[in-house]
């Protein structure tokens, strides 16, 4: 999770979404007692470059510790909830989601451009 900042307050969405403006935002929403949510995250990890910090910012919410938060951004985004989940923000919306097996590193990279 090196370089990934941690979304643990509501008010952070409100910045993402300025900071989207500027370069894509990817939120990765994770149940740490879920296997298939452990499996995503460490396939994601396993792919993650550090020069991708240079196309997106991303974000990781622990759901089980912040669920008000998961709730928040599904509401803001226009996203149906789940975990593990990947959401890909440009401009202040949500442009890309995907949940579970569908969690791909190539996809989402893809998307970013």
């Amino acid at each position: 999770m090196k370089n990934w900042l941690t979304i643990e307050n509501a008010a952070q969405l409100e910045a993402i979404k300025e900071q989207s403006k500027q370069k894509p935002v990817l939120i990765f929403k994770h149940s740490t007692s879920c296997s298939i949510s452990g499996m995503a995250w460490n396939r994601l990890q396993r792919n993650w470059k550090e020069e991708d910090l240079e196309k997106v910012t991303p974000y990781y919410l622990d759901l089980l510790s912040y669920r008000a938060i998961s709730n928040q951004i599904a509401e803001d985004f226009g996203v149906y909830h789940e975990s593990p989940q990947v959401i890909l923000i440009k401009d202040g919306k949500a442009v890309y989601d995907n949940s579970h097996m569908g969690i791909s590193y190539a996809d989402i990279m893809g998307k970013v451009g």
